[in-house]
């Protein structure tokens, strides 16, 4: 004989209040009494889980869990005690996929109820232990391989990037993009052996920056406003002087009356292999940065081409990121980098940092590809019938 039909609200409620003041084995005769009747909802099923859990059953209460993912997938309480379950048995790897889980679906959220809140740092805790221990154990594995060796180092930083302790970052140049090249973010030193030439004349073109340095109206700003163009807004470093530039070629051009002044520096870029664009480059520059100042992250124009420093006045506290490496510049020691990835510079010193900049042709490119950009944008300044300032 069936018992009376149950107000199912009610028992609803009663279950829970047994539940909150430790009555597990109550609570549970209550949630499986309104499961029986066929009107248990996902809050009713999670309540039994807890219920269970409480009084004794891991068993009982993992089916219960089961019938609430079954009703809402994202149930974050439920994924909470599977993950949990899944971790008192044993099973560390899908226990780590239910607290990712958990936090994944909890960021989507705009607020948590605290108890919550804490249970989702707990999943994050754990999921970052996972991460941890098998970082360790995998590198151990590969030490004797030797990740040190820097034949390994591309590999290496693979390894960073799969633990999420480098992002991946790739061109995203302003103005033009040209597919298929490699995404390097420093390139190795030994692959332009063209840059022994001008690290050894450091000390002479070092001596002609600092003559240069004495003319106090030498420098203009890095970046400037064109009057005849829309000005940009939000760029804190537009007609921003604390970080300037004495140029030597600009837009492609020899600006005369500053190269005069530095011919030891041009004759040192002899073998270097500009990158020419006429009325757009190569640029050439002494570039200048002023005590703490930060030029923010940006991307360069096109990805054509590579940007070299000689850092030759470098104080303590400059550094300088490319995609997800930074490295602090040496006096002397030059650098070729990709700046159509995004990149940034600092210098948190009391005093002035300066560098000798230039571009040259990405290597990747052959004559004839190099041949056919210079025809694409002589076509594009035609077309335009002005001086470019770099816009397509």
């Amino acid at each position: 004989m069936s018992g009376a039909p149950i107000d199912a609200h009610a028992q609803g409620q009663a279950a829970m209040a047994a539940l909150r003041e430790g009555r597990h084995a109550e609570a549970r005769r209550m949630f499986e009494r309104l499961a029986a009747s066929g009107r248990a909802d996902a809050n009713a099923y999670l309540g039994l889980a807890y219920a269970c859990l409480g009084a004794g059953d891991p068993g009982a209460a993992l089916a219960a869990t089961e019938r609430v993912l079954a009703l809402e997938p994202g149930n974050l309480r439920a994924l909470l005690l599977k993950a949990d379950h899944l971790l008192r048995s044993g099973d560390a790897r899908t226990a780590v996929s239910h607290y990712q889980a958990v936090v994944t679906a909890a960021a989507a959220r705009t607020q948590l109820p605290p108890d919550l809140a804490r249970e989702v740092a707990r999943a994050q805790s754990m999921c970052q232990r996972h991460a941890g221990q098998f970082e360790v154990a995998l590198r151990q594995r590969l030490a004797p391989l030797g990740l040190d060796d820097p034949a390994a180092e591309r590999f290496a930083q693979s390894l960073d990037v799969l633990f999420g302790r480098r992002r991946i970052y790739v061109q995203e140049p302003r103005n033009y993009y040209f597919p298929g090249l490699p995404q390097v973010q420093f390139y190795p030193r030994a692959s332009f052996p063209w840059l022994d030439a001008v690290e050894a004349a450091t000390a002479e073109i070092r001596a002609e920056l600092e003559t240069v340095l004495r003319d106090e109206g030498a420098f203009a700003p890095y970046v400037r406003s064109d009057p005849g163009r829309p000005r940009p807004q939000g760029d804190v470093m537009l007609d921003n002087p604390d970080w300037s530039a004495f140029y030597l070629w600009k837009d492609g051009a020899v600006v005369p009356a500053n190269a005069a002044r530095c011919p030891h520096t041009l004759a040192a870029l002899a073998g270097a292999p500009l990158c020419r664009l006429p009325q757009r480059s190569p640029s050439v520059l002494f570039s200048l940065l002023k005590p703490h100042t930060r030029i923010p992250p940006h991307n360069g124009l096109v990805n054509t081409r590579l940007i070299c420093h000689l850092p030759l006045i470098v104080p303590p506290g400059c550094g300088f990121r490319v995609g997800n490496e930074t490295r602090e510049w040496v006096e002397g020691k030059a650098w070729v980098f990709d700046d159509s990835i995004d990149h940034e510079a600092w210098n948190d010193s009391d005093h002035t940092r300066v560098i000798l900049l230039f571009e040259v042709w990405r290597p990747e490119l052959s004559e004839r590809e190099r041949a056919l950009v210079q025809a694409m944008f002589s076509g594009i300044d035609e077309h335009v019938g002005q001086k470019p300032a770099w816009e397509i």
